[in-house]
């Protein structure tokens, strides 16, 4: 058992506050799973714990208590109710069965007030258990963010999953149908490839961006007309189950630009379906081209109600989503490397009565 002399609070008083702090106690035992005071009830004084132990918990919703504090024996707990007049902020248990000295509060600060070493311990002991609940909220809220982003993240894996798993799906019950000629089978192979290669790709882009910077990307002259008409044809039926339809301002440039297909291919793929799930009640996507000395533009504009002005600052952060059930905001955070991996850039505005518009630019040589 502990006795105030041993204490580390207690123990450099000298002999007469020490008798004193006996004459104020009030010795108690408490058995196991026994409450010491609640949250709400008086804050009418501080608790010496001679033998056994003691649990600090808050109430967390309605039914789930939160153990932040456990209390050894030689420690004081309660102490908030000597420094503030206040109730009770949490609730104390005693874990096993303990022996503890109850000082009231009046007479606890009496003897602050005729000893300064008492004083000064007790502001210390204050501040030590204020930082030591400070560090440990901050690792629980960081443990549960990082929890929910796992969770958003998975969310949004297995949402940009389904659209080429439906696909598939769908594909493979029209091929597998008995009147489906050689053709039409010949097709849904096709069909059932490209989904797959675009699966493998975004679990590729997916692990790329959890690896933090890129590795440097080969980037062979491609024709770029035939690179875009090639990811709107995979795109077109997809975005037409959703009532959304793709339009060409005017034809992409004839001209080999420095890309590779598979990365850049899902940046496209990205702005496309973000675009389609802006507009849940369907519309047009538009896409125009312009050449400039060193450099080619895409833009991308669809009909929807345009960037929300919440996120409009920081659309291109990694997390940032906005009025979407599933999605984490990593669909953009990746479009900006891929350009960016291509020596290119992204950007993105409203258009007064229109929608949003996503413009990137490619340079013509990869130097």
């Amino acid at each position: 058992m502990v006795t105030f002399e041993k204490s580390k609070l207690f123990g450099q008083l000298g002999p007469e506050d020490i008798h004193i702090l006996r004459q104020i106690a009030q010795p108690r035992e408490v058995a196991a799973g026994v409450e010491i005071f609640r949250e709400g009830d008086a804050g009418d004084g501080v608790y010496f714990l001679k033998r056994g132990s003691v649990e600090i918990s808050v109430l967390v919703g309605q039914n789930t208590r939160h153990v932040f504090s456990r209390i050894e024996p030689g420690d004081i707990f309660g102490e908030m109710a000597v420094i503030e007049d206040k109730p009770r902020s949490a609730s104390a248990v005693a874990a096993r069965a303990s022996a503890v000295d109850f000082l009231p509060r009046s007479a606890v600060l009496k003897l602050v007030d005729s000893s300064p070493r008492l004083a000064l311990a007790l502001l210390r002991e204050v501040s030590h258990r204020l930082r030591a609940f400070n560090v440990q909220y901050l690792r629980e809220v960081l443990q549960a963010e990082r929890l929910a982003i796992v969770g958003r993240f998975a969310r949004s894996i297995v949402h940009d999953l389904k659209n080429p798993l439906n696909i598939i799906g769908l594909t493979a019950e029209i091929a597998g149908m008995s009147d489906s000629t050689p053709q039409t089978r010949a097709q849904a192979v096709g069909s059932i490839r490209q989904q797959v290669d675009r699966i493998s790709d975004l679990i590729g882009e997916i692990l790329d961006f959890t690896q933090g910077a890129s590795a440097e990307l080969v980037l062979p002259p491609m024709n770029y007309r035939l690179f875009v008409d090639q990811v709107l044809e995979e795109l077109r039926p997809e975005v037409a189950l959703k009532g959304v339809s793709i339009e060409l301002e005017n034809e992409p440039p004839v001209v080999a630009l420095f890309l590779n297909p598979k990365r850049l291919r899902r940046a496209l793929q990205n702005l496309v379906l973000n675009a389609t799930e802006a507009m849940a009640g369907g519309g047009k996507i538009t896409l125009r081209f312009r050449e400039a000395a060193t450099e080619v533009i895409t833009e991308i504009e669809d009909t929807g109600p345009g960037i929300a002005s919440e996120v409009e600052s920081q659309l291109f952060q990694p997390f940032v989503t906005f009025g979407k059930v599933h999605g984490t905001g990593l669909g953009l955070s990746i479009c900006r490397r891929i350009l960016e991996d291509h020596k290119g850039w992204i950007s993105a505005r409203n258009e007064p009565g229109r929608g949003a518009v996503f413009a990137f630019g490619l340079p013509r040589s990869n130097v």
